[in-house]
């Protein structure tokens, strides 16, 4: 609270993020790059591959589908509402996980992976900053949309924003088990992924335009080093 010619008001801070509602913006942010989200997925898969080593030739695909597939909100509907579906994403991971176990089958195991994957991407969100243009800032408190929580929840920031040190930090650690599981091509999404992770990180706060536009750039350069990779 500050005190003012009329009287005592809201905070600037909360004041701006009651007037500006930042998450239902084109502009909203993402609190941890796609890369970071790609190398806890596929971080993710090694634990799963190790559980159930059959589904290892399609686990790091599941993995890497549900863990960035939330995001595509940021092109349609809402940022961090519409497709960060948290309960959902834990209900189909509990449901397939259960036919898994049931069945013995591989298919189940893969679509438990997505779902899961694609929760902890809504956890990661939480453990992030705060959706907006310029989230070092810190102007509004509005993390993931839990719908059992009634509503938006404030993000923890614990890696301060999308880009910062601490996320590409993030990125890096997060790469080892996939480096140390598997091979080939998924070294290449790694190695890809975290060159991407260094140049974003380099012109995050210097190029605040790239904001919400990172899946798209990072898909596209990745598969590029994939490609390259392809040809040697």
């Amino acid at each position: 609270m500050y005190q003012t010619d009329h009287g005592t008001e809201a905070s600037p801070r909360r004041r701006v993020a009651k007037d500006v509602n930042f998450a239902d913006t084109a502009g909203g942010d993402d609190p941890m790059m796609a890369p970071t989200h790609a190398a806890m997925s596929i971080a993710f898969a090694a634990v799963v591959a190790a559980v159930v080593p059959a589904a290892t030739p399609l686990v790091v695909a599941a993995a890497l589908v549900g863990g960035l597939a939330p995001d595509l909100d940021m092109v349609v509907g809402v940022h961090r509402k519409t497709l960060h579906q948290l309960e959902a994403f834990v209900g189909g991971a509990v449901i397939a996980s259960v036919v898994a176990v049931a069945t013995g089958d591989v298919t189940p195991v893969l679509a438990a992976t997505g779902f899961a994957a694609a929760a902890l991407h809504c956890l990661a969100d939480l453990a992030g900053g705060s959706s907006e243009p310029n989230p070092w800032e810190a102007a509004t408190d509005r993390g993931v949309y839990v719908r059992s929580a009634g509503g938006w929840v404030a993000p923890r920031r614990w890696a301060a924003y999308d880009g910062s040190p601490g996320d590409l930090a993030l990125a890096a650690v997060l790469s080892i088990p996939g480096f140390l599981v598997f091979g080939g091509d998924v070294h290449l999404v790694l190695v890809g992924s975290l060159i991407v992770a260094i140049g974003y990180t380099t012109v995050r706060k210097r190029v605040p335009q790239l904001s919400g536009r990172t899946p798209a750039v990072y898909a596209a350069l990745v598969a590029f080093v994939s490609l390259l990779g392809r040809r040697r």
